[in-house]
């Protein structure tokens, strides 16, 4: 079989594209979205009625199959199917759907489907003119996003839409459809064959993402398709057509290794992975394994993480767990943040590593982020009285003969800045909230600390040792 024959001739559609399910019975995965009577199945039954019909937001990874049911619902049911992109609609896209599919069900009791991919890129004023028609019934709204939808989608439409979350496709579903695509006439159809390490290596770079399956085959079939038909053509084998008359072509490990170039790593956003890859990021960092830490960075960048999800951690760490040991550990964190904003990437990568670096090399402290927990703790538990009244605000009218602010201690005017004074409720005089460690600059501040709470709570304690709020 020739490569125009396989399909894979240049100019052709994608094979990801190619094997996009024509139906819900062929989607891989999300069984639990494909049960019998599920609002999904419902939605692709239903044959143009939109009574008991509800817009849905499809909220998963990339490749684990939005757009593809999406599109498996407009092909079963007997509805309207429009497709818009949030990267190039606009408002004024929108408006003329919603106008569309008023028309359409008031003169022809046609309702419509929308399909809106990438809906977290809408602006909330895009997002706003949605409303409208999902509101009232003149479309059926099925929306996917690969970011969580409570963050970056407006909460009218998330009231007036069934949330449904997919999982990312596992190893046999991704094996699955790639022998399907090897064997389809949509696909492959036999042009080559492939061996289970070949199996096993497209599925373990694919990291749960049925595009990159697909990609990943494609381009392996490719080469093996046009080495043969070099071999063939050179050896004067084949008939007129220069095709080999014996059995495909077989992909391996090595074929795969050689097409792909470059690893797709079992990472994904929005997965377990991605969760167990910033964990250990976060722990290296903190345990001051600077090589681990470089590691686990280079992994995120690697997958395609989105750089600022990346600096925000990043910034966290040097609040949480550097702190006041180490000051200068948040300036850098957030220099890097912004460096990324404003090179963007790949050199946002350099000041990334830099403020990985500093954080994991330098003195830890945590603090800081134990003494205000243990100061919100207390506020919940309603442990937190009234202000004192030498500090409540003195200058409406009336507020002196409150006693507020009478009896208040200037610092200023003392010769050291600092007086005796309660600060805290009565209730809470004693508190101790922040216990700097010995470590790095803290060591300073818990000297200085000390004899600050000498002044400012005497008999109080210098607050080093102990848990906080205790």
């Amino acid at each position: 079989m020739t490569l125009h024959q396989a399909g894979l001739h240049s100019g052709s559609v994608p094979l990801a594209v190619r094997m996009r399910p024509r139906s819900l019975d062929e989607v891989a995965g999300q069984k639990h979205l494909l049960r019998p009577g599920s609002p999904l199945v419902t939605l692709a039954s239903d044959t143009g009625n939109a009574q008991g019909s509800v817009s849905v937001i499809l909220w998963g990874p990339p490749g684990t199959g939005k757009t593809t049911l999406a599109q498996a619902i407009a092909h079963s049911s007997g509805r309207k199917f429009v497709e818009l992109s949030a990267v190039t609609a606009g408002v004024k896209d929108v408006r003329q759907v919603m106008d569309d599919a008023f028309r359409n069900r008031d003169l022809y009791g046609l309702s419509t489907v929308l399909f809106l991919d990438e809906i977290h890129r809408f602006t909330k004023a895009q997002q706003d003119a949605l409303l409208p028609g999902v509101e009232n019934g003149w479309v059926i709204l099925v929306a996917a996003t690969t970011e969580n939808p409570s963050f970056s989608v407006i909460s009218p439409l998330l009231s007036r839409s069934l949330l449904l979350t997919l999982e990312q496709l596992t190893d046999d579903d991704l094996a699955m459809l790639v022998d399907r695509a090897v064997a389809d006439d949509r696909g492959l159809r036999g042009a080559v064959r492939l061996d289970d390490g070949a199996r096993d290596a497209i599925v373990r770079l694919a990291s749960g993402d049925a595009r990159r399956a697909l990609t990943a085959l494609e381009a392996s079939a490719t080469s093996v398709l046009a080495t043969s038909r070099s071999g063939a053509e050179d050896d004067g084998e084949g008939d007129g057509d220069g095709e080999a008359d014996d059995e495909p072509p077989l992909i391996t490990a090595e074929a795969v290794a050689q097409s792909v170039d470059r690893a797709l790593l079992r990472y994904d956003r929005n997965g377990d992975e991605h969760y167990d890859v910033i964990s250990a990021f976060i722990k290296s960092v903190r345990g001051s394994d600077v090589d681990a830490a470089l590691h686990y960075l280079a992994r995120m960048i690697e997958a395609g993480e989105d750089p600022r999800f990346i600096a925000r951690r990043i910034i966290v760490l040097a609040a949480e767990d550097i702190g006041i040991a180490d000051p200068q550990g948040l300036q850098i964190a957030v220099a890097a943040a912004d460096a990324v904003q404003f090179i963007g990437m790949p050199e946002g990568r350099i000041p990334l590593a830099e403020a990985v670096v500093y954080l994991a090399t330098a003195p830890k402290s945590n603090a800081a982020y134990v003494g205000i927990d243990a100061a919100i703790a207390d506020v919940k538990a309603g442990r937190f009285g009234r202000v004192p009244k030498h500090l409540r605000d003195a200058h409406y009218a009336g507020a002196k003969r409150l006693g507020h602010g009478k009896g208040y201690r200037y610092p200023h005017d003392d010769d050291l800045g600092v007086v005796a004074q309660q600060y805290l409720p009565d209730e809470l005089a004693d508190r101790v909230y922040y216990r700097p460690t010995d470590h790095g600059n803290e060591r300073d501040v818990a000297a200085r600390l000390a004899k600050l709470r000498d002044i400012t709570k005497p008999g109080g304690g210098s607050g080093r040792s102990g848990r906080s709020g205790s």
